[in-house]
């Protein structure tokens, strides 16, 4: 077993962010485990993100430049990676939790015969004893909420390797190495590996539709939940985030509530953020929420009950009627903002 893979997916001709946080990651990982990070790119024309892929931290990048991987399709990509993952012999392949990653990862390990957790949210080195006794040094914790979040389950996979995981976006960090480093490309050889089987599904038409809602960018988010009592209400918050120059953001109560739409809910079934402020109204803070703000540089919470769990992990908690509280915030940054 050798290096750390991971799989890099493209948005807009530019390597995805999940991607590269998931390079940072695998970065951390193989500094642990005294090897190397690899990544698979395929596409149309992709080779001229080599460069890119150096400045985070890759050493060896796997490329596969065909016309028919403009777009992705199960089986082409399939078939390239299994055939990477065969030849080298990575330790660990990484995904991420997209809709291409997980139509991806499990086709792939079902060709490997290799065990695979979904939706990760922490990844680790660490060793392991099984009830008979048996030892095993340098696995992968694959860390993932379990039972609508009630527990946080670490599985481990000693028997079958590589040891693969998708990750959701956003859970990560990336950081960008200060210094470039030289990728050594290997190209793949497509037209030994892409047959007339591949061709199977053809692409004859493409609409893409750009996201409306986007809030895993925004600096500043504000967010509602089931406490905010009803759509009508949610109005105060879409005002302190408009008055503050930020996004509208959600609990799943208030979700499945309909205040919100689906596309503003934060938490282990929503998206993963980490605005520079994050102000939290009317909402309790059970961790299949916080999971997926908690590393927010600043939180500022507001609700009526002082023992909320939101507050816990609040840098500012403000006790309080949200229905007085937020109009007087909308009031003063009116009056105060430049």
């Amino acid at each position: 077993m050798n290096n750390i893979l991971v799989f890099c997916e493209t948005d807009e001709g530019r390597v995805a962010d999940v991607s590269l946080e998931l390079i940072t990651k695998a970065r951390e990982l193989a500094g642990k485990l005294e090897c190397k990070v690899e990544a698979f790119l395929a596409g149309k024309s992709v080779g001229e993100l080599a460069g890119t892929l150096g400045n985070w931290g890759v050493h060896r990048l796997f490329l596969a430049e065909h016309e028919s991987l403009e777009f992705y399709r199960t089986l082409h990509y399939s078939k390239l990676l299994v055939s990477v993952i065969e030849s080298e012999r990575p330790q660990i392949v990484l995904f991420g939790a997209t809709c291409i990653g997980r139509d991806l990862a499990p086709r792939v390990s079902s060709a490997l015969k290799s065990g695979l957790t979904a939706d990760c949210t922490q990844l680790e080195i660490g060793d392991y004893t099984d009830p008979k006794g048996n030892a095993y040094s340098n696995l992968l914790y694959q860390i993932r909420p379990a039972f609508g979040g009630n527990i946080i389950a670490t599985i481990v996979n000693p028997l079958h390797k590589p040891q693969m995981a998708t990750v959701r976006e956003g859970v990560m960090k990336k950081e960008m190495l200060s210094k470039a480093v030289d990728v050594e490309r290997v190209r793949i050889d497509t037209s030994s590996i892409l047959d007339d089987t591949c061709e199977a599904v053809k692409i004859i038409d493409r609409v893409v539709e750009k996201r409306s809602i986007d809030i895993k960018s925004s600096q500043i988010i504000v967010a509602g939940g089931y406490g905010v009592g009803s759509k009508e209400n949610f109005e105060l918050i879409h005002q302190l985030a408009k008055v503050l120059g930020g996004e509208v953001g959600a609990s799943r109560a208030a979700v499945d509530a309909g205040f919100a739409e689906n596309a503003r809910q934060i938490g282990q079934t929503g998206v993963t953020v980490r605005p520079k402020l994050f102000i939290s109204v009317g909402i309790s803070g059970q961790i299949q929420h916080t999971a997926g703000m908690d590393g927010s540089a600043k939180i500022i919470s507001i609700n009526s009950d002082p023992l909320a769990p939101i507050h816990r992990i609040a840098d500012y908690s403000i006790v309080g009627d949200l229905n007085i509280v937020v109009p007087k915030l909308i009031e003063y940054y009116k009056k105060h903002s430049k």
